[in-house]
Protein backbone atom coordinates (compact mmCIF):
# COMPACT_ATOMS: atom_id res chain seq x y z
CA UNK A 1 0.00 0.00 0.00
CA UNK A 2 1.57 3.25 -1.15
CA UNK A 3 1.51 6.12 1.36
CA UNK A 4 3.06 9.59 1.38
CA UNK A 5 6.67 9.20 2.57
CA UNK A 6 6.26 12.17 4.92
CA UNK A 7 3.39 10.40 6.72
CA UNK A 8 5.66 7.55 7.86
CA UNK A 9 6.56 7.46 11.54
CA UNK A 10 10.14 7.97 12.68
CA UNK A 11 10.33 4.28 13.60
CA UNK A 12 9.57 3.18 10.03
CA UNK A 13 12.30 1.08 8.48
CA UNK A 14 14.29 2.63 5.65
CA UNK A 15 16.35 1.57 2.65
CA UNK A 16 18.60 3.99 0.77
CA UNK A 17 19.93 3.44 -2.72
CA UNK A 18 22.43 5.97 -4.05
CA UNK A 19 23.07 6.39 -7.73
CA UNK A 20 26.55 6.75 -9.15
CA UNK A 21 25.20 9.60 -11.28
CA UNK A 22 22.51 12.23 -11.03
CA UNK A 23 19.13 11.22 -12.43
CA UNK A 24 17.76 13.28 -15.29
CA UNK A 25 14.30 14.80 -14.90
CA UNK A 26 12.98 12.12 -17.28
CA UNK A 27 14.57 9.38 -15.17
CA UNK A 28 13.06 10.87 -11.99
CA UNK A 29 9.60 10.92 -13.59
CA UNK A 30 9.98 7.28 -14.67
CA UNK A 31 11.34 6.27 -11.25
CA UNK A 32 8.43 7.94 -9.47
CA UNK A 33 5.96 6.10 -11.69
CA UNK A 34 7.72 2.74 -11.29
CA UNK A 35 8.19 3.18 -7.52
CA UNK A 36 4.49 4.00 -7.05
CA UNK A 37 3.49 0.93 -9.05
CA UNK A 38 5.87 -1.32 -7.14
CA UNK A 39 4.98 -0.08 -3.65
CA UNK A 40 1.25 -0.18 -4.37
CA UNK A 41 1.48 -3.94 -4.78
CA UNK A 42 4.42 -4.75 -2.46
CA UNK A 43 3.47 -7.49 0.00
CA UNK A 44 4.92 -9.81 2.63
CA UNK A 45 3.27 -13.24 2.77
CA UNK A 46 0.13 -11.77 1.20
CA UNK A 47 -0.08 -8.81 3.59
CA UNK A 48 0.04 -5.38 2.02
CA UNK A 49 3.08 -3.34 3.11
CA UNK A 50 2.51 0.30 4.08
CA UNK A 51 5.39 2.00 2.30
CA UNK A 52 6.38 5.33 0.82
CA UNK A 53 9.32 6.70 -1.09
CA UNK A 54 11.10 9.82 -2.17
CA UNK A 55 13.73 10.59 -4.76
CA UNK A 56 16.16 12.88 -2.96
CA UNK A 57 18.50 15.29 -4.76
CA UNK A 58 17.91 13.41 -8.05
CA UNK A 59 20.44 10.89 -6.76
CA UNK A 60 18.94 8.81 -3.94
CA UNK A 61 15.98 6.44 -3.85
CA UNK A 62 14.62 6.34 -0.31
CA UNK A 63 12.06 3.68 0.63
CA UNK A 64 10.34 3.76 4.01
CA UNK A 65 8.19 1.00 5.48
CA UNK A 66 5.79 1.31 8.42
CA UNK A 67 6.15 -2.12 10.00
CA UNK A 68 3.43 -1.60 12.62
CA UNK A 69 0.87 -3.45 10.49
CA UNK A 70 3.09 -5.82 8.49
CA UNK A 71 6.85 -6.24 8.50
CA UNK A 72 9.15 -6.91 5.60
CA UNK A 73 10.25 -10.51 5.25
CA UNK A 74 13.15 -12.09 3.42
CA UNK A 75 10.97 -12.68 0.37
CA UNK A 76 9.59 -9.13 0.30
CA UNK A 77 13.07 -7.66 0.70
CA UNK A 78 14.32 -9.90 -2.12
CA UNK A 79 11.45 -8.60 -4.26
CA UNK A 80 12.50 -5.03 -3.48
CA UNK A 81 16.12 -5.74 -4.41
CA UNK A 82 15.04 -7.38 -7.68
CA UNK A 83 12.97 -4.27 -8.41
CA UNK A 84 15.99 -2.01 -7.70
CA UNK A 85 18.19 -4.19 -9.93
CA UNK A 86 15.65 -3.79 -12.74
CA UNK A 87 15.64 0.00 -12.21
CA UNK A 88 19.42 0.02 -12.21
CA UNK A 89 19.52 -1.83 -15.53
CA UNK A 90 16.78 0.29 -17.10
CA UNK A 91 18.40 3.57 -16.06
CA UNK A 92 21.99 2.54 -16.74
CA UNK A 93 23.15 3.54 -13.25
CA UNK A 94 24.67 1.76 -10.26
CA UNK A 95 22.33 1.71 -7.26
CA UNK A 96 23.70 -1.20 -5.24
CA UNK A 97 27.40 -0.51 -4.68
CA UNK A 98 27.52 0.41 -0.99
CA UNK A 99 31.28 0.98 -1.05
CA UNK A 100 31.02 4.46 -2.53
CA UNK A 101 30.77 7.83 -0.85
CA UNK A 102 28.45 10.72 -1.61
CA UNK A 103 29.22 14.08 -0.02
CA UNK A 104 28.84 17.84 -0.37
CA UNK A 105 31.66 20.01 -1.59
CA UNK A 106 31.36 23.59 -2.87
CA UNK A 107 27.56 23.38 -2.47
CA UNK A 108 27.37 20.43 -4.88
CA UNK A 109 26.83 16.73 -4.33
CA UNK A 110 29.72 14.51 -5.41
CA UNK A 111 30.05 10.75 -5.70
CA UNK A 112 33.38 8.94 -5.37
CA UNK A 113 34.59 5.42 -4.94
CA UNK A 114 35.82 4.64 -1.45
CA UNK A 115 39.41 4.56 -2.74
CA UNK A 116 39.02 8.01 -4.31
CA UNK A 117 37.47 9.32 -1.09
CA UNK A 118 40.34 7.92 1.00
CA UNK A 119 42.82 9.63 -1.35
CA UNK A 120 40.93 12.91 -0.98
CA UNK A 121 41.19 12.59 2.81
CA UNK A 122 44.92 11.89 2.54
CA UNK A 123 45.36 14.90 0.24
CA UNK A 124 43.40 17.15 2.61
CA UNK A 125 40.54 17.71 0.12
CA UNK A 126 38.06 16.30 2.65
CA UNK A 127 37.90 17.33 6.30
CA UNK A 128 36.08 16.23 9.41
CA UNK A 129 33.46 18.89 8.64
CA UNK A 130 32.73 17.69 5.10
CA UNK A 131 29.04 16.78 4.96
CA UNK A 132 28.60 13.15 3.93
CA UNK A 133 25.54 11.02 3.36
CA UNK A 134 25.38 8.32 6.02
CA UNK A 135 23.49 5.62 4.13
CA UNK A 136 23.63 3.31 7.15
CA UNK A 137 20.62 4.97 8.80
CA UNK A 138 18.03 2.36 9.72
CA UNK A 139 14.77 4.27 10.14
CA UNK A 140 13.01 7.47 9.13
CA UNK A 141 13.96 9.23 12.38
CA UNK A 142 17.67 8.56 11.78
CA UNK A 143 17.24 9.58 8.15
CA UNK A 144 15.85 12.95 9.26
CA UNK A 145 18.61 13.62 11.80
CA UNK A 146 21.65 11.50 10.97
CA UNK A 147 21.79 11.15 7.18
CA UNK A 148 23.51 14.39 6.11
CA UNK A 149 26.20 14.82 8.74
CA UNK A 150 29.84 15.88 9.16
CA UNK A 151 32.25 13.10 8.23
CA UNK A 152 33.61 13.07 11.80
CA UNK A 153 30.16 11.96 13.05
CA UNK A 154 29.71 9.13 10.55
CA UNK A 155 31.33 5.84 9.63
CA UNK A 156 33.52 7.90 7.26
CA UNK A 157 35.45 9.16 10.29
CA UNK A 158 37.64 6.05 10.27
CA UNK A 159 39.41 7.48 7.22
CA UNK A 160 40.08 10.93 8.67
CA UNK A 161 43.51 11.99 9.85
CA UNK A 162 43.83 12.73 13.53
CA UNK A 163 43.47 16.43 14.25
CA UNK A 164 41.90 17.34 10.90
Amino acid sequence: MLVDFNSLSDSSRIWLYQSDQKFTEEQVAQLEKDMATFLTSWTAHGASLKAGFEIKYNRFIVIGLDQSEAAATGCSIDTQVRFIIAQQEELGVDLLDKMNVTYYQNDRIHYKTLLEFKKMVKDGAVSKNTIVFNNLVANVGEYKTNWEIPAIDSWHSRFLKKGK
